[in-house]
């Protein structure tokens, strides 16, 4: 048996193929969808994922303001964040934060379901959100997938 023809390739910047996917949010739980948004965006899905390594795919997600939670996670469920001052703790929920925008919302949870670290915060701007059906990648020549397939 030949073990010099069995070695491990890792992705660099060069070598990772990435690409455009188009995600519809309409009618999807939203942790269960952004877990696999953030799995797309880090490549998992690829066999040549390297995980130092930006390798995963850009991901447009349309519909954003048509995505469900089930129970009433809507208004029970806070995000707390930290101004930096004394007594300056808010909290917020997903209902509050879909009304300022629909793209807020899929960005936070998505945000907590990446790196915390640089690599974490590459990852981020291969995101897009928009609210409704419409988006403004079309130069990109994205594909359409259907986040149900993956696992």
């Amino acid at each position: 048996m030949d073990t010099l023809s069995y070695k491990t390739v890792s992705a660099n910047k060069a070598t990772a193929q990435k690409e455009w996917v188009v995600v519809d949010a309409e009618g999807q739980i939203l942790g269960r969808m952004c877990t696999k948004i953030a799995k797309l965006l880090r490549g998992k899905y690829k066999p040549n994922f390297t995980p130092n390594v930006d390798c995963g795919d850009n991901v447009i997600v349309i519909n954003a303001a048509k995505v469900r939670m089930t129970g009433n996670k809507w208004t029970d469920r806070t995000y707390v964040r930290y101004t930096g001052f004394p007594g300056g703790q808010r909290e917020m929920t997903p209902a509050e934060l879909l009304e300022k925008g629909a793209d807020k919302l899929i960005m936070k949870v998505v945000k907590g379901m990446l790196p915390k670290n640089r690599l974490g915060s590459k990852l981020q701007t291969n995101l897009r959100v928009f609210a409704g059906p419409e988006h403004n990648m079309q130069a990109q020549q994205p594909k359409t997938i259907d986040i149900n397939t993956l696992k």
